[in-house]
């Protein structure tokens, strides 16, 4: 065993150039013994044509030369491996169908819940065109900087790690990106940012609609947990179907839709007056079988530009959401 690890070891690391060993690529090795079976992990620095041939060099080595029955090769990216992402963190996207439903503030509030119940939390601004949370949260526009190895330091905000498309453009400047530039980003978000590596809640404000980031995140993760933003107004709600039907289609999983501005409560007479509309996240649970998790009102939020504070109906809406996130997702601290 030892003789072909060191064999396995001694191979040349295409992505690096370096030997398997000197680029501390074989994160497992063992052997099945009862069935004859090599099992490895391999971590590369990203995956080519060129990786192929090195697993084809294993197997020549493992079942032609060592004579064993079978061999199991990972062979995964590095920055996959190291992100938080391959750990047990929840990842929680918040989606809309369309614009000006308080979608981002949904998000910031939700993050920030989190983070004040003891969660270690990521706040990801992921709606690249529209990117607003840092001003959401009285974040002064700044850079970013890496660290020793490269990678992003998240902005912090109290005990919550921040990251969004707004600390890399010059203000007022609109992004203009297709495609591939915005996979890029996402890919920067995911594994390019030194996220703390005791995060246990990451929650990603999402762009309207069903756009590329959309269809994207899938690659990233496996049926994402997604919650649906809309208000009561009939034409929120009827968007809001049509995009919670997509995102369930490309295998999605809709965990909640919180209706937005659903009221505005008279503090002298208590009476709610309906401004926005009634019934549209009702409606929306109905035609999606997902439940509607909250009613959230018109409030002037307490602190920030967009906080609500739990003395407030909509702060305590928005705790009681959280809750129920941290019970059906089984979120752990």
């Amino acid at each position: 065993m030892e003789e072909l690890k060191n064999e396995i070891l001694n191979l040349i690391d295409p992505t690096t150039n370096k030997t398997l060993r000197d680029a501390n690529a074989l994160s497992f090795f063992d052997i099945d013994e009862e069935n004859d079976i090599v099992k490895m992990e391999i971590l590369v620095e990203e995956k080519n044509d060129a990786v192929e041939s090195l697993r084809k060099e294993i197997v020549k080595l493992v079942k032609i030369k060592y004579q064993h029955r079978g061999v199991k090769i990972d062979i995964n990216e590095r920055k996959v491996h190291d992100s938080i992402f391959n750990t047990n963190v929840k990842v929680i996207g918040i989606i809309s169908g369309k614009g000006g439903v308080g979608k981002s503030s949904i998000a910031a509030n939700i993050a920030y819940r989190f983070m004040k119940k003891g969660y270690q939390t990521a706040l990801i601004d992921a709606d690249i065109y529209g990117s607003s949370i840092p001003n959401l949260l009285n974040i002064n526009k700044q850079p970013v900087f890496g660290n020793e190895d490269q990678k992003i330091i998240p902005i912090k905000f109290e005990d919550m790690e921040l990251i969004s498309t707004d600390f890399f453009t010059e203000s007022n400047e609109p992004v203009i990106w297709r495609g591939s530039m915005l996979n890029n980003m996402l890919n920067y978000f995911f594994f390019q940012t030194a996220w703390n590596k005791a995060t246990r809640v990451v929650i990603i404000d999402f762009p309207p609609g069903t756009g590329d980031i959309m269809l994207d995140i899938n690659s990233y993760l496996s049926k994402p947990n997604m919650l649906l933003v809309t208000t009561p107004h009939k034409a929120s709600a009827d968007v809001a179907i049509k995009a919670g039907l997509a995102s369930q289609k490309i295998n999605q999983n809709i965990v909640g839709i919180i209706e937005n501005m659903s009221y505005y409560q008279d503090k002298e007479t208590k009476k709610k007056l309906y401004i926005f509309g009634k019934d549209g996240g009702k409606e929306i649970s109905k035609q999606l079988g997902v439940e509607l998790l909250a009613e959230i009102p018109i409030e002037t939020p307490k602190n920030n530009n967009c906080l609500y504070d739990l003395t407030q109906a909509a702060g305590r809406a928005i705790d009681d959401v959280v809750d129920y996130l941290i019970y059906n997702l089984e979120i752990k601290k």
